[in-house]
């Protein structure tokens, strides 16, 4: 299979590393020290068990139009950052090629082949120009949902901490040709890829969590468990879960798991920091509208009161506000 990653970070390069690792012919389109070190050296994984592979069958470019028509397409950045390449996007395209979105949160496609009133929405949290729509249509498209926890140490080098499972589904929950291609190419490769028949219910579920807990580690500074242990912080996480648990419910969606369920599982993890907040402390723009917007956005396509979840979001807006207030500052006294 011809195989393109968009990104090399700590999601992309797992992927993209143990599918070269069995043998699928992988395209990295990366940037910068990534480039330059997987053309270099390959791309490098560290196993869970700390053992070093080194996949040196790759290609490293820059450049969408010489990477040329691909069977698969793995979208491996996070959501806000789709938008700045949807126009390249189209490059790798093939009559047959299909997408694997691995971005968290609620996708731009969330809507295709949804039924109902609201077939065929746009959701403008992550999506807000309808580019990323356009360029790589919903059609292409087959959701997954990221469960692995990797980091990247190096420039391409990957250390794979935990976790196997990458579920995917077609947007219409049929089980197609082209997924159950994509589902067997992730388990020769030795991931967990099942097939699912509600890929949105998936997404609902991992999104229960990061909704709450990313915000509020922000916000706070704090672990899982301190937010799960901490009685004030408990309570909030479990009224917005509470509050997007009614807004799923309107939109046909059932959670395999109780909601006391999901705060124990976020407490076992522990001194766990979040992506969201270490996005904050690295000074990176964090990852907000995908996790926390979209949901306040379809709270009020649902008529769904969201109170908790409206308070938390308008904070961590502040937040992010702020810190780019603060770089823009720091670049023009660097200028000065």
């Amino acid at each position: 299979m011809k195989i393109a990653v968009i990104g090399a970070g700590a999601i992309g390069g797992l992927v993209g590393a143990k599918l070269a690792l069995a043998g699928e012919d992988v395209s990295f389109i990366v940037r910068g020290a990534n480039l330059d070190a997987i053309r270099r050296d390959g791309i490098r994984l560290i196993t869970t068990d700390g053992e070093e592979q080194v996949a040196r069958n790759v290609t490293a470019t820059d450049d969408y139009a010489r990477a040329g028509p691909q069977d698969i397409v793995i979208l491996a950045m996070k959501a806000h950052q789709v938008e700045a390449v949807a126009d390249d996007v189209p490059k790798l395209f093939g009559p047959d090629t299909a997408v694997v979105t691995m971005q968290n949160g609620i996708p731009y496609w969330y809507f295709h082949k949804h039924g109902g009133r609201l077939e065929g929405s746009t959701v403008r949290s992550v999506d807000p120009h309808g580019i990323v729509g356009a360029k790589i249509p919903a059609e292409r498209v087959i959701g997954c949902v990221v469960y692995p926890a990797s980091e990247l140490i190096a420039p391409g080098v990957i250390k794979h901490i935990e976790g196997e499972r990458f579920p995917v589904g077609e947007l219409d929950g049929s089980t197609s040709d082209r997924v159950s291609k994509v589902a067997a190419c992730f388990t020769q490769a030795g991931f967990k890829a099942p097939v699912l028949d509600n890929i949105r219910a998936e997404i609902w579920l991992k999104l229960w969590g990061n909704l709450t807990f990313n915000p509020i580690s922000s916000l706070s500074h704090s672990t899982l468990v301190d937010i799960c242990q901490y009685p004030p912080s408990r309570d909030l996480a479990a009224a917005m879960m509470r509050e997007a648990q009614a807004v799923a419910h309107k939109l046909g969606i059932e959670f395999r798991v109780t909601l006391e369920k999901r705060i124990a599982g976020a407490e076992k993890v522990g001194k766990h920091k979040t992506s969201m907040l270490q996005d904050i402390e690295a000074g990176r723009a964090p990852e907000i509208d995908a996790l926390v917007g979209a949901v306040v956005e379809l709270a009020r396509l649902t008529d769904t009161p969201t109170p908790h979840i409206d308070t938390v979001y308008s904070l961590v807006k502040l937040l992010a506000r702020t810190m780019q207030d603060q770089r823009g500052q720091v670049r023009l006294h660097e200028m000065a």
